[in-house]
Formats: structure tokens, sequence, C-alpha cells
């Protein structure tokens, strides 16, 4: 099976790195944090052997344009397909229950 290249566009490390901030410093919970950043690192890159596993996204920023969306826990990756690349470029990990 070929695999894709997943890239992470600077606004996803970004998103990453507030995820991560947000829970080891305002919740207290740094094992938790690492837990959390781990799971959704391992969701973005199983999308190398898997990259149309997530549903194609109807609602909010991103609808409709090609966008896939792919949930672990409590947030929401976003990402695009590129089939002629071979590329999964990730967009931005969101918090799901957030209006975007």
């Amino acid at each position: 099976m070929d695999r894709y290249m997943v890239k992470l566009y600077s606004r996803a490390e970004r998103d990453l790195d507030n995820i991560y901030s947000y829970i080891a410093q305002n919740l207290l919970a740094p094992g938790t944090a690492a837990n959390m950043i781990a799971a959704l690192e391992e969701a973005i890159y199983s999308l190398e052997e898997l990259p149309e596993r997530g549903a194609v996204r109807r609602t909010g920023v991103y609808a409709d344009r090609g966008y896939r969306q792919l949930f672990v826990k409590n947030y929401v990756i976003i990402y695009k397909v590129l089939q002629d690349r071979r590329q999964v470029h990730v967009v931005t990990v969101r918090y799901a229950p957030s209006q975007f």
C-alpha cells in the first residue's frame, strides 16, 4: 500500500502547542496533556495509510471545500487529501465543542 506524506501547517502545530499548554498549565495536568498530544499525533500520522478515513466536513469553517475531519476525544483534526501529490495537509486541530 502506498503511503501518503502528512504535512502539518504551522497553524496546526501552534494548535497542538496551545492544547498542551492549556491542559498542562490551566488544568494543572501535564501527564494528561502529554497523553492528549500523543493521541492526536497518532491519529494525524495514521492518515499516512488511511487518508480518507475522516468524514467530509459539511458544517462550519472549511465546510464543502474538500476538507475532512477526524475526531479524537474532544478535538477535531481538519485536513485535506491531495490525491495527485499523495499528501495529507493538516490545517488545524480544534476543541470540538467550539463553534468554528
